[in-house]
């Protein structure tokens, strides 16, 4: 009789390294594609998964809850975990407070953030849960590019409701931000229409000391960084990071068995 649950595991021991990108709110794999290329050109495997309710209709996002984005990113690790030794994490937007959430709940090996969203910045965001049966919708909250011509490919309206969400998944985001152990790099837009300086302050200061290892600027992007000027500086720099985390931790792999370094 075939036993199926052989099928959870891999056929060999995992190798090699692989990182996961993780897109914005109400935004799309579209903003983190060329990332994920440039870094397989480094030679990284990479995924880029669509989380519920993105990449479809906004309406879609009412009846999504943020559990459900957490459970995706932690279902695409895990993917990606079976088959790589070291499994690195990068984030734009929600999509960093998703990354940073799942460094508390997995063996993340290191965490790339760009514009890394910890705060809603509207007062009117704890009241949500009460306006989403008032307003079922805003302007969309897309396409904060430098660079002319450049969609990100995000939805063209913001659901009340899923902003709701946004709101609960920052604030266990930020309660969880001392738990986080692997190192970080975050890439700043000195102009960012989206996410406001208060998140950074809430990274800096939720993160303990020495967790932050790398701070970079962006000084001719706007907040989807990924798509602007400034999106080489990120590929070059995340790939760099991330071969220097991935060799030390070879090096302790090789210390542990007893082998030369």
């Amino acid at each position: 009789m075939k036993n199926d649950a052989q099928n959870d595991w891999p056929a060999t021991e995992p190798t090699g390294c692989a990182v996961l990108l993780i897109h914005g709110f109400t935004g799309s794999p579209t903003a983190m594609e060329p990332w994920a290329q440039a870094l397989a050109r480094q030679g990284f495997k990479t995924s880029v998964p669509l989380l519920p309710g993105h990449g479809t209709r906004w309406q879609e996002m009412i009846g999504t809850n943020y559990g459900q984005w957490i459970s995706a990113t932690e279902q695409a690790f895990d993917q990606l975990a079976r088959t790589h030794q070291t499994v690195f994490v990068a984030g734009l937007s929600m999509g960093g407070a998703l990354a940073l959430h799942l460094a508390t709940r997995r063996n993340v090996a290191g965490v790339s953030l760009v514009n890394p969203g910890l705060v809603v910045d509207s007062p009117l965001a704890p009241y949500t849960p009460l306006l989403k049966h008032v307003v079922r919708s805003i302007a969309p909250i897309s396409n904060d590019i430098a660079k002319s011509g450049v969609d990100e490919g995000a939805y063209p309206r913001t659901p009340i409701a899923a902003v709701a969400e946004l709101h609960r998944l920052f604030a266990q985001a930020r309660a969880r931000l001392d738990l986080v152990t692997a190192p970080v790099q975050l890439f700043r837009s000195t102009v960012d229409n989206i996410v406001s300086d208060a998140s950074v302050r809430e990274l800096v200061a939720g993160l303990k000391p020495g967790t932050l290892t790398e701070h970079h600027m962006l000084l001719h992007s706007k907040h989807v960084a990924t798509l602007d000027y400034d999106a080489q500086q990120i590929f070059d720099e995340s790939g760099r990071f991330f071969s220097q985390l991935a060799t030390g931790e070879q090096r302790q792999s090789l210390r542990q068995t007893g082998k030369h370094v």
